[in-house]
């Protein structure tokens, strides 16, 4: 028969050893204050740029250098300037910048710009684009358009005025419009056609998909098996610690690896999505950011007791992960704090070399350095995670 004392003690004994679980007690207070700080502080605030890393390939040595200087000073606000200029000397030097996420677009002033703009003739500039980040590009895109248009409108003020003094001869559409609009810009990318939202993302959900497969697995495979008693088993067993960690996070890597090949080709089939890089460069990417997050792994398999406890863990972990990566919204539009603490997560490594391989086909010159950082990572977690997990799991 079922009494209301019954519940009660029930119900206080769940209590008492959820307080008494030092780690889901931990959890269970830190989890609303990353979601607070999540919602409150990541989600960009501003539709402006600031900041943005562009590169300027200028062979105009009088009107171009006051163009450059015109973009390199502009401001957003007082002090806090809108680009960040390196130079370059052709379009191609700034599609290779894009390529390895060196900048976020580009400018290529030609050297003719001068004598265009002298002999009354509309002028070409030409802007090139980031196809792997829409946001940000087109905030970019739109508004070195609105200063290359507002300066080229500052050169052709004395031409109006002569023009409107001639009276024999009505003016030609052409010297009409190279008048009003004197630098005309023209738009490319390293690609033809534009990157739509979605092909920005999927390259980080492959990623999250992937990592938090390994993570997750391999905490509740440990802390399974120790609820059901058959840790035990393994460990008394011939057979080494090290091969028993190396053996689960073997079998966790090859599901995550499958479930992010899956998650590619859904992508390409309904979504549009295209692979412009190397496929099995796409697959390096894959393997270094899962053994990147093994060590993770491992450590929380081994600090967690319980399955409900280390599912609480790797929540924590992998909630900020995917606000922080830049996952679904681009890193240049967080605070500035909240960015130098996404480049202390491999999980960004891992989406920023995807995106450059699979949406700009960069070649593995253009990933190296993010791959050495997720090698890195996964190296110090590793040298850490397995002396912890052998003492954890004798205890």
């Amino acid at each position: 028969m079922t009494t209301p004392f019954d519940i009660f003690y029930i119900a206080k004994k769940d209590l008492l050893e959820f307080v008494r679980d030092r780690t889901r007690l931990i959890t269970f207070i830190i989890m609303p204050i990353f979601m607070l700080i999540m919602v409150g502080f990541i989600f960009p605030s501003q539709t402006s740029i600031k900041n943005i890393n562009i590169g300027i390939a200028n062979q105009d040595g009088n009107t171009g250098t006051k163009l450059t200087s015109v973009i390199a000073n502009l401001e957003v606000t007082s002090g806090t300037k809108a680009f960040n200029i390196k130079y370059y000397n052709s379009v191609n030097d700034i599609k290779n910048a894009i390529r390895s996420q060196q900048v976020n677009g580009g400018v290529y002033i030609p050297s003719n710009l001068d004598k265009e703009l002298a002999s009354g003739q509309q002028a070409t500039i030409t802007i090139v684009q980031d196809q792997s980040n829409p946001q940000v590009s087109a905030l970019t895109t739109a508004t070195l358009q609105k200063v290359i248009d507002e300066f080229g409108q500052s050169t052709s003020a004395p031409k109006i005025g002569v023009m409107l003094t001639k009276t024999k001869a009505a003016a030609s559409q052409e010297a009409i419009t190279a008048v009003l609009t004197p630098i005309d810009t023209t738009l490319t990318g390293l690609f033809p056609g534009n990157t739509n939202y979605f092909e920005f993302v999927a390259p980080g959900i492959m990623c999250m998909v992937v990592l938090t497969a390994v993570l997750t697995g391999l905490g509740a495979s440990v802390s399974r098996e120790r609820e059901s008693g058959t840790l035990d088993g393994i460990l008394i067993a011939p057979v080494s610690r090290l091969s028993i960690i190396l053996g689960k996070a073997g079998a966790q890597s090859i599901r995550g690896l499958c479930q992010g090949i899956i998650v590619l080709l859904l992508s390409i089939i309904f979504f549009g999505v295209k692979l412009n890089g190397n496929f099995l460069l796409v697959l390096l990417i894959l393997l270094l950011g899962i053994f990147s997050f093994v060590g993770m792994g491992i450590l929380v398999s081994a600090s967690a007791a319980e399955q409900e406890t280390a599912t609480q863990l790797l929540f924590m972990f992998q909630f900020p992960m995917l606000f922080l990566s830049g996952v679904f919204f681009p890193i240049q539009q967080m605070p500035q704090i909240m960015q130098y603490i996404s480049k202390v997560i491999p999980l960004t490594y891992a989406i920023s070399a995807m995106r450059k391989v699979m949406i700009l086909g960069g070649s593995l010159s253009a990933v190296r350095n993010d791959l050495i950082i997720l090698i890195a990572f996964g190296a110090v977690t590793l040298l850490i995670a397995v002396p912890v997990f052998k003492k954890m799991i004798t205890h």
